[in-house]
């Protein structure tokens, strides 16, 4: 398997507009941070964690041909933006892409990008889509995928295994049930927003106790402030936990 970070900022991306602070103006291109979303490539099937507001740039920069399936973890703007770039895809094959999430995302994604779903005039196109809602594991193609429900403040939202790999971004609490799903990582990927507390995202300290909890062999922080420089930061953390940055791609 091989990942790639789309994109590893927070809602606003790095640099925020209007700010002058250090991280915001850096010369350093690991601290510049398009909205989050992930690209997994396993064989031949080719899947992406959310489509982040940037979607358009990211796919061209990583060179995305094919989306055999898009998985999303909530319907928040940062995370679903890029929807309507799929169309691109579908086109291609002239075949629903499938899109998975829980009850309240797909209700929300549809009701969201409601032109998608209702008949309208023909013009510039949409995207084809299948909406799904999961609960238990399932397979796109060769490849079976693990939700692992999560927390966003009160919101629930999604996580997901595929193989050794978990993807969790935007949570606050993981259920010890979903603890369960998470033993035997290679690779663990946490949404990590700023070192103070948050009441809908886990800081730093959060996040490297739960790293530590479930032994992954690689921990690997995104969903990435402003508030956190990528050098500094990175002398700070422990052996196996790093942040990650745009563009990085790994092999599980």
């Amino acid at each position: 398997m091989e990942i790639t970070f789309l994109g590893t900022g927070t809602s606003h991306g790095v640099p925020v507009i209007t700010c002058d602070c250090a991280v915001c103006r850096s010369g350093n291109p690991k601290n510049k941070r398009t909205r989050s979303s992930l690209w997994v490539r396993e064989k031949e099937t080719s899947l992406l964690i959310d489509t982040a507001t940037e979607f358009r740039l990211q796919a061209l920069k990583a060179n995305i041909e094919q989306v055999d399936g898009v998985l999303y973890t909530h319907c928040h703007a940062d995370h679903v933006f890029g929807f309507d770039d799929l169309r691109v895809f579908s086109k291609l094959t002239s075949k629903s892409i499938p899109v998975y999430g829980n009850e309240p995302t797909i209700t929300e994604l549809r009701d969201v990008f409601s032109y998608v779903f209702r008949k309208t005039q023909k013009g510039g196109g949409k995207p084809q889509v299948e909406t799904i809602v999961v609960q238990d594991s399932f397979r796109i193609q060769d490849v079976v995928v693990q939700p692992i429900p999560v927390f966003h403040g009160a919101l629930p939202i999604l996580g997901y295994r595929i193989g050794n790999l978990a993807y969790i971004t935007d949570c606050s609490h993981v259920p010890p049930t979903s603890l369960d799903l998470l033993q035997g990582l290679e690779i663990l990927i946490l949404g990590v927003i700023r070192y103070e507390p948050h009441p809908t995202h886990m800081n730093v300290g959060q996040a490297l106790d739960l790293a530590r909890k479930l032994r992954a062999k690689r921990t690997y922080f995104t969903h990435i402030s402003h508030l956190l420089e990528h050098g500094e930061m990175s002398k700070t953390l422990p052996t196996g936990v790093y942040l990650a940055y745009d563009g990085l791609t790994l092999q599980v």
